[in-house]
């Protein structure tokens, strides 16, 4: 007995004869099977009996085809559909050889779906996407890597779990991907803090032990960097102003005496970031910076320039020729931070200290490249330079194109409000509708209306006997004390600090209780990468208290009036109020 369209080899295979052997002779419509259209029952000849079967092999093709891979169809159901056309293709030489065709095809089927049955199993229980370790036992066809098809959709997008701490101490602890970014991990946060999401927020690399911090690129991968970190080290999570300031006002950042170019430049200020951002330019930086000598404790003061190539010290004066010329430090395989503890734990000579660290250094601090600049300007100018040479287009491309939320929670909005200074507008509702008021000396003159309405409306309460912990003369003097831009006793020393730590930017500010008088507030502002303090002290009207910036001329009922009068005209100050310093408690 022969199978019509099969190979001698494919047939002699025991299985193939028992089966053969064992199968009664079927009918066209046994062939069809649950799940399949039974062809017509009325054949009156062998030729419907041919077209019949190339339907129902057609059928059955078709149904494999939607069960199992197209690979695996490609490699198994393509002897079926030959099979078929071979069949049609010779005429049978008789009905018997036409009959014997018709019963094999059943057992081809039945054999085609055992094995790809077994093909199934074997791919549900292959390991997972490892390298062999033993590639030189394997054939030269083998793959040096297992298949990734076969790893479980739960363990294909591994998860790790990463703290981070805000500045009050608080921490909590986060699932990422490994793919996340910093960027990414921020607008989770933000989401879980009900915080306002301004793309100022950012994570920052803390060293308690080696006194470095650092901010992260919005780009950068929290679990590649975390994987550089000591123990001792951990996440931050905080406000920087100063982010991506140095886009809109480059000048403030890049002083003209420490910037010079190895080839001519074309234009002026205007074409400096666009010739950072050009990796066929060729910028310098070039000053003098205090040097820590690497193993020892002095500090030396040096000459240094930085190039693309990395940061240069020369040992001859102020010579930038090539022979005098001494690499201090790459920026590919390291990272700049800032110091934080510089005096006090490596005796730094001056506050504005940063420090080369290269990615591979975890607890040591020989290899450390410790430098300090001699103000707080040119330490910006460094450390600036330091990230446009390193990253490029990549830190434009994060300021003008922020990358697309990722899911790591389900579907949410985040309330996107303006931090800008024409987010508020002092409104007139005296009439029947409401205009905005553009002169600033008539806006000044309505706050002061509103502050005397609401005094009147607070001594007709008074009249009326109120006694509630709302009532309005320890309302005033308590009020400010649920709001973000209010710090509460804290020292001079450290409200420079939490200015420092989020941006040295125009309108940074926040407002704290005097030391000096225990009625007076203090509000700490910052121009021109300087930070400045104004007492507002309380003053008395008529038996009701106000408070002032400006010795009793602008009188404010409370705090937040006066914050508000501010954000929208500078008056006494060197700036309006444009940004508030922030802590959230995670």
């Amino acid at each position: 007995m022969a199978l019509a369209g099969c190979p001698d080899s494919f047939l002699h295979h025991p299985y193939y004869q028992d089966q053969v052997e064992q199968t009664p002779p079927l009918s066209p419509r046994d062939l069809a099977g649950p799940g399949f259209p039974a062809p017509s029952d009325r054949l009156t000849n062998h030729q419907e009996d041919d077209v019949d079967l190339e339907a129902l092999v057609n059928d059955v093709n078709a149904s494999l085809e939607s069960l199992y891979p197209a690979r695996s169809m490609q490699s198994e159901t393509v002897p079926l559909l030959q099979n078929g056309q071979h069949a049609r293709g010779q005429p049978p030489a008789s009905g018997t050889r036409s009959l014997q065709a018709q019963r094999s095809q059943p057992v081809h089927i039945l054999a085609v779906r055992r094995l790809q049955e077994e093909d199934q199993q074997l791919r549900t229980s292959s390991l997972p996407a490892i390298p062999n370790p033993f590639p030189e036992l394997c054939g030269p066809g083998s793959p040096p890597v297992l298949t990734r098809g076969s790893l479980p959709p739960s363990q294909a997008a591994a998860k790790q779990d990463v703290r981070v701490f805000s500045e009050d101490g608080t921490s909590r602890v986060v699932e990422i991907a490994a793919d996340t970014t910093a960027r990414d991990l921020c607008q989770l946060l933000v989401y879980r803090s009900h915080c306002v999401d301004d793309n100022s927020w950012t994570l920052v690399e803390h060293h308690p032990h080696l006194g470095l911090e650092r901010y992260l690129e919005d780009h950068e991968l929290v679990v590649q960097v975390e994987s550089t970190m000591a123990s001792e080290s951990k996440f931050l999570f905080r406000k920087n102003y100063a982010k991506y300031e140095f886009f809109k006002n480059p000048t403030n950042f890049f002083p003209e005496q420490m910037v010079t170019w190895c080839q001519q430049s074309n234009g002026g200020h205007n074409q400096l970031l666009q010739n950072f951002l050009n990796s066929s330019s060729c910028p310098e930086i070039q000053g003098f910076l205090h040097v820590k000598e690497l193993g020892r404790k002095s500090w030396r003061k040096l000459y240094v320039c930085l190039r693309r190539s990395g940061l240069y010290c020369s040992t001859k004066g102020a010579s930038k020729e090539p022979r005098h010329l001494q690499l201090l430090g790459g920026l590919e395989e390291s990272s700049v931070f800032s110091l934080i503890t510089g005096r006090k734990q490596y005796g730094a000579p001056t506050d504005y200290g940063f420090c080369i660290k290269p990615n591979k250094v975890r607890n040591e601090t020989k290899e450390l490249r410790l430098l300090c600049a001699e103000d707080e300007q040119g330490r910006t100018c460094w450390m600036t330079a330091c990230r446009l040479l390193k990253y490029g287009m990549l830190l434009y491309q994060n300021f003008r194109i922020p990358p697309p939320r990722k899911a790591l929670l389900p579907s949410f909005s985040t309330p996107v409000r303006s931090v800008s200074e024409n987010s508020l507008v002092a409104m007139d509702f005296s009439g029947q509708t409401g205009r905005v008021i553009e002169n600033p000396a008539e806006a000044q003159s309505a706050a002061l209306e509103e502050g005397h309405a609401w005094r009147k409306r607070s001594t007709r309460m008074n009249i009326l006997g109120s006694q509630s912990p709302l009532h309005p003369s320890t309302l005033s003097t308590v009020i400010h004390r649920t709001q973000h831009w209010f710090h509460g006793r804290i020292s001079r020393e450290e409200s420079h600090r939490i200015i420092k730590q989020q941006g040295l930017v125009d309108g940074l500010f926040l407002l704290r209780d005097s030391q000096s008088n225990p009625k007076a507030f203090v509000l700490t502002l910052c121009h021109h990468q300087k930070i400045k303090n104004f007492q507002i002290l309380p003053c008395e009207d008529d038996g009701q208290m106000f408070f002032s910036l400006d010795d009793g001329n602008t009188k404010f009922s409370d705090l937040i009036q006066l914050v508000d009068f501010y954000q929208l005209n500078k008056g006494v100050l060197p700036c309006k109020l444009k940004h508030h310093c922030i802590r959230v408690a995670l």
